[in-house]
């Protein structure tokens, strides 16, 4: 969505009553790269009731719960007398931002799994409306395979990242289990060590051949950052169709879920993090099926963009710690991202699965000790003060279309949760608008790790792409098993 000329937003704002003298706050770099000429990208969240939903509170809802987390979602993005776009306060028509679909009555919940794909395929293709805030919400109260029924949130990137999204969301939700006591979550990082007084002298030492292959890596890795956002393509592959407008084409969603425990026991058995074992179950997954069923390696040079959060935090923190001055962990987009080339399989009839959890392993933590995620954003932040948010936009769009896939999750709550009496027995989210052809996300709930799939419609085929996946975990969780 491109946010348009002066006089336009004058006139927008002028239909709504708005003050033209008051702005809430101006618009974050990334929020405005995010919503621009080049890229318009949302999310969707989407919650699975485990009883079919009431729509009556819905409004009281909205107005008493959802509109005070943030001034965010009662405001416009529109320009001011010098051209930087700012946030708006406006009066929110709650009945304009609240769907309600019809599907056919009487059907099987496996067709309403037809009929909720659609939807959300067709949700995920309209731009939202550049008169009003910049979120919707889906209501829908027909029985699927998986849920009751489901409430689904479109809301703007521009608004914040996963992270701050995530926290919004939570603050609408209650424990299912005991209202008054708040929702917690795994933990985000270990606990630091501290060297003794008598090893610092020695560890000075020992470090220096760590700090200069660090250096090494951050330039290399930035060098090629640079390479891959500006000139080097992937290849064109089974999961990267390269064409022009990709972000514009439908979508198909599609997800899966995993026990953490199994993931956990993957973990403890290699010795590495959640995230080496995920990562690793992705690509092995990926590789799987652009093999296309044949016995011919098709190893393409394919990219995958981790998404990473760039707070220094333990933890989720309420929606009021973020949005206060000066906070440790402030609303917004605050998020980096690696450049992590898939592992090529080394045989089709013989592979190694456990390989691709310590390749991935190696490959994530040597990106995460250099500083290039460091200097990607002081780049980005040049770009924006010399050339323009636009620029910048165009070159975020080069980085992704130059990509096979992007890859980003959240932590979710260990308990169960409650919206309005109704009971979550699932969630996961997608982000749309993206010049991919394959975006993966994945958010852990109740000891469940929730996967979806983004794929364009027509060019990867959903149920085997999830079965590759699928495949991948159960192979690598038995191969974790057989190892001493």
């Amino acid at each position: 969505m491109n946010i348009g000329s002066e006089a336009q937003n004058r006139n927008m704002v002028n239909e709504l009553n708005v003050d033209e003298g008051e702005y809430s706050e101006p618009v974050s770099p990334t929020g405005q790269y995010f919503n621009s000429s080049e890229l318009s990208i949302c999310v969707l969240a989407v919650l699975d009731s485990d009883i079919p939903i009431d729509d009556s509170p819905a409004l009281a809802l909205l107005k008493d719960v959802f509109l005070p987390i943030n001034p965010r979602f009662s405001s416009l993005m529109v320009k001011d007398e010098n051209g930087v776009k700012q946030w708006k306060k406006v009066e929110v028509k709650l009945e304009d931002h609240v769907n309600i679909p019809n599907f056919p009555p009487g059907l099987l919940p496996e067709s309403y799994d037809n009929h909720l794909s659609n939807y959300l395929s067709k949700i995920a293709m309209e731009q939202l409306p550049h008169n009003r805030p910049l979120w919707n919400i889906h209501i829908i109260k027909y029985p699927t395979s998986n849920a009751a029924g489901n409430l689904i949130f479109k809301l703007h990137h521009s608004l914040g990242d996963g992270f701050s999204l995530m926290g919004a969301l939570l603050s609408c939700l209650q424990r299912a289990d005991n209202p008054s006591v708040p929702l917690t979550f795994p933990s985000l990082t270990s606990a630091p060590t501290t060297p003794s007084l008598s090893l610092k002298t020695n560890c000075i030492f020992k470090n220096i051949p760590n700090v200069l292959w660090s250096a090494f890596n951050t330039v290399s890795d930035f060098g090629w950052s640079l390479l891959k956002s500006s000139y080097v393509e992937d290849d064109i592959s089974l999961i990267r169709s390269g064409g022009p407008g990709v972000e514009f084409k439908p979508i198909v969603v599609s997800t899966m879920t995993f026990s953490l425990d199994h993931i956990k026991q993957i973990k403890t058995k290699l010795g590495v993090t959640i995230n080496d074992v995920i990562t690793g179950i992705i690509f092995f997954g990926t590789r799987l099926y652009m093999q296309g069923g044949s016995n011919k390696l098709n190893n393409e040079n394919s990219t995958a963009l981790v998404l990473l959060n760039t707070r220094n935090i333990g933890g989720y923190k309420s929606v009021k710690e973020m949005v206060k001055p000066n906070p440790e962990s402030a609303w917004g987009n605050q998020f980096g991202f690696l450049h992590v080339s898939l592992p090529e399989l080394t045989t089709v009839q013989s592979c190694k699965p456990l390989d691709f959890v310590w390749k991935a392993q190696k490959l994530i933590q040597r990106k995460r000790n250099s500083r290039a995620v460091f200097l990607t954003g002081q780049l980005l932040e040049c770009l924006r003060k010399f050339t323009g948010p636009e620029t910048t936009a165009k070159y975020i769009h080069s980085t992704l279309k130059n990509s096979s896939m992007t890859i980003s999750n959240v932590i979710g709550p260990v308990e169960r949760m409650a919206l309005a009496n109704h009971p979550i027995k699932s969630l996961y989210f997608m982000v749309v608008g993206v010049p991919q052809s394959l975006t993966i996300t994945m958010v852990s709930y109740m000891g469940k790790l929730r996967i979806a799939v983004g794929t364009e419609k027509g060019y990867i085929d959903p149920p085997k792409f999830k079965s590759s996946i699928e495949n991948a975990f159960e192979m690598i969780l038995k191969a974790a098993h057989e190892t001493v």
